[in-house]
């Protein structure tokens, strides 16, 4: 299993496999990884095996950003993102991302995540909304919460006001791309598409 992985300049960290998310188009229901690395856990790694996995690949080149990003939802792990962010930010002058769904208020009620991630030293949450309306998004990504597409838009909302944000969609036919960026600017973040690698590809 791959705690740590990377592609191209981008060191990634696989915390969990878990989420509250049971996408169609999730890459976990056809690959048991990216790029020649398994990202199936066996197990969740202690905080300290991620930064044990990191301190042998952190300096072995240059690294664009350091990654929240696995098969799973990394904020079912906050106070894991928290503690390596500290300690990355601590040694090393490098940027932190959070590849999230936005559900971490969902998944850690009564904490303030986004504040509690900007003081750690996380510098950007991407955040998946993949779909332009809340019946999309149920049909899509089949949410285990309840009015999990409106916390999303809510988290994405208060993410703008911390940190750099970045809105995500997959390019699927049931999801308007058009409709999706309009709402990421509208909430002042900016917009990505994702393309969804088919399992024939």
């Amino acid at each position: 299993m791959s705690v740590v992985y990377w592609l191209g300049d981008r060191l990634y960290l696989n915390i969990t496999n878990r989420c509250p998310n049971r996408c169609y188009f999730c890459i976990r229901n056809f690959a048991d990884g990216v790029g020649g690395f398994n990202l199936r856990l066996k197990r969740e790694p202690a905080v300290s095996e991620v930064i044990k996995a990191l301190e042998e690949v952190v300096n072995r080149r240059f690294w664009a950003e350091v990654v929240f990003c696995g098969f799973g939802e990394p904020t079912e792990r906050l106070d894991c993102i928290l503690e390596v962010s500290r300690w990355l930010k601590r040694y090393f002058n490098i940027q932190v991302r959070l590849d999230t769904n936005g559900q971490g208020y969902l998944l850690n009620e009564g904490r303030e995540v986004l504040r509690e991630l900007k003081e750690a030293g996380v510098d950007k949450v991407s955040v998946s909304l993949n779909a332009h309306n809340e019946e999309t998004y149920n049909a899509v990504c089949r949410p285990t919460f309840k009015n999990a597409y409106k916390e999303v838009v809510r988290f994405i909302g208060e993410a703008v006001r911390l940190l750099e944000t970045e809105v995500t969609a997959v390019d699927i036919p049931q999801v308007d791309l058009a409709k999706v960026e309009e709402i990421a600017e509208s909430l002042g973040a900016v917009f990505r598409r994702r393309r969804y690698y088919f399992p024939a590809l």
